[in-house]
């Protein structure tokens, strides 16, 4: 840890840092726990790398690196154990789906470390399927509820092992958030997993074997107010002051979030440099100010 971060943590005991130099004090000392933070921009502004840097900086925090849920349906992944072994030597352990939903030695197998989930991997899962198309969507509505065990299982565990950071990454843009199977899938893990109490989740997971598991729930129980999400979104929008202009609906997850930072391009003279803006951050002053950033081998760096 820099001398600089040690005066953050001093300073700010009751922040995350966002492990992005410069950042956390353009938040006011960086994120609030226990809050969701959106962040909003186009392919390539960099959302990936900072997703890694705040997961990455769990390991100086609380001793765990953040964990990884990568909900993209498409062919290619985000590009994560690229971007985590560069910028930290880190290592992500894929979870085996297969096996997560195994209640015989959960725990135990929970504190093998595994912190990367792509959700849909492999899956054949559409999208956005045509409410007519009444089979599909039957089909569609029981291979989500599969997919959402999983991810029960792999954040549960995960949290119950002492991890504090959640990263949801490879959100697609969407003109009706009800057709978006990413959405669907992080509305349930939000409201239900992340915002629960442990021992509703464990509930949750375990269902009738509950009673069996008490005893194990209850040793490794955890304070969900700490858990600290950023939601990696995608949008169409790449210049930063369309984002900044983007209307709010009461539905939208940029309505709901605590904090919400905007990534996008910006015209200056002859080039087109990026720019950041904290667009909202409740309970703490922050920088009102548009702000440059660049991406190198080290992640971001703001200025």
């Amino acid at each position: 840890m820099s001398g600089t971060d040690e005066v953050r943590a001093t300073t700010f005991p009751s922040r995350m840092s966002t492990g992005v130099p410069g950042l956390d004090s353009l938040l006011g000392g960086g994120l609030i726990p226990g809050t969701l933070t959106v962040v909003l921009g186009a392919t390539g502004a960099g959302k990936t790398q900072l997703g890694l840097q705040f997961a990455g900086a769990g390991i100086a925090a609380e001793g765990r690196r953040g964990i990884i849920l990568d909900t993209t349906v498409r062919g290619d992944s985000q590009g994560h154990e690229v971007y985590a072994r560069r910028l930290f030597d880190w290592r992500l352990a894929p979870v085996d789906a297969a096996q997560a939903t195994q209640l015989e030695g959960f725990f135990e197998r929970a504190r093998s470390h595994a912190d990367y989930l792509r959700i849909f991997d492999g899956d054949g899962l559409p999208p956005h399927p045509a409410q007519r198309e009444f089979d599909a969507w039957r089909d569609r509505q029981a291979r989500l509820s599969r997919r959402l065990a999983v991810a029960i299982a792999f954040f549960y565990g995960n949290f119950a092992r002492g991890v504090r950071r959640a990263v949801i990454d490879g959100v697609d843009p969407v003109d009706d958030i009800d057709q978006s199977i990413q959405f669907e899938l992080f509305d349930y893990v939000y409201r239900q997993v992340l915002q629960k109490e442990s021992d509703w989740v464990a509930r949750d997971l375990f269902r009738q074997e509950f009673r069996r598991h008490a005893a194990a729930v209850a040793t490794n129980a955890y304070d969900h107010r700490q858990i600290t999400a950023l939601l990696l979104c995608t949008s169409r929008d790449v210049l930063l002051d369309e984002l900044i202009e983007r209307p709010l609906d009461e539905r939208d997850w940029l309505a709901t979030a605590n904090t919400v930072i905007v990534m996008g391009r910006i015209r200056a003279a002859d080039r087109v440099a990026r720019g950041l803006y904290i667009a909202k951050h409740r309970g703490s002053a922050c920088a009102d100010s548009v702000v440059h950033y660049t991406i190198g081998d080290a992640g971001l760096r703001i200025g």
